[in-house]
């Protein structure tokens, strides 16, 4: 993300994102994720966008990135797996289709992201999310 959408909105100017609450940190991590997702999506080719929408869902669905989550779990500091619990323990209720694991797992996921990008530590953010997608093997 451009320094000056940052700077535009003074985010990290008086609050470190350790202050930020869990909900708050996964909110603006939800955000990052989504629109990493559809950049990816829309990186080689110009789908119609009822495509791009069916693809996008299975990156950002909470059983997506609960599995998102076992991929990246072996690679995370001390620090980033405190975040991911915070993420993760905070009280929330699961939308109806979505299994209460994989959301709280979900959450935890993208507070961390939310995180990561609020520290504006952007090589880790795409260290982080070139996990999104990669093929499983």
């Amino acid at each position: 993300m451009p320094d000056k959408f940052l700077s535009e909105f003074k985010i990290g100017k008086g609050i470190e994102p350790s202050q930020y609450s869990a909900l708050t940190l996964a909110y603006i991590g939800d955000c990052i994720f989504e629109l990493y997702t559809r950049l990816y999506l829309i990186k080689d080719c110009d789908y119609p966008v009822k495509v791009l929408h069916k693809n996008a869902t299975k990156y950002v669905k909470a059983s997506a990135q609960a599995e998102y989550f076992r991929r990246i779990e072996g690679i995370l500091s001390e620090e980033e797996m405190a975040v991911f619990k915070r993420g993760r323990n905070v009280n929330s209720r699961p939308t109806k289709n979505a299994d209460l694991f994989d959301y709280k797992n979900a959450t935890g996921v993208e507070a961390l992201i939310g995180y990561t990008y609020l520290k504006g530590d952007e090589d880790r953010l795409f260290e982080l999310l070139s996990y999104l997608t990669e093929p499983t093997t």
